[in-house]
């Protein structure tokens, strides 16, 4: 069975500088995408130590405003 007939779209070129545009892209798409990640792990924390806070400032308030017997 003849694979080019299976895979009309692979492109292989025979002069391998063609290569150093889409490397340079990858490599610049897949930091971007590691800083990305790294802020959106900052950015949960600090929203889970702010979330963490109003809680208990909540359950505070909820201890403080119950009747006493």
């Amino acid at each position: 069975m003849d694979f080019t007939i299976l895979m009309p779209f692979l492109y292989f070129p025979e002069d391998k500088s063609e290569y150093i545009p889409a490397a340079i892209e990858f490599i610049a798409v897949m930091v971007i995408a590691a800083f990305v990640f790294r802020w959106v792990i900052k950015k949960s924390k600090r929203d889970e130590q702010k979330t963490k806070e109003l809680e208990e400032r909540i359950l505070r308030e909820r201890k403080n405003q119950q009747p006493r017997k």
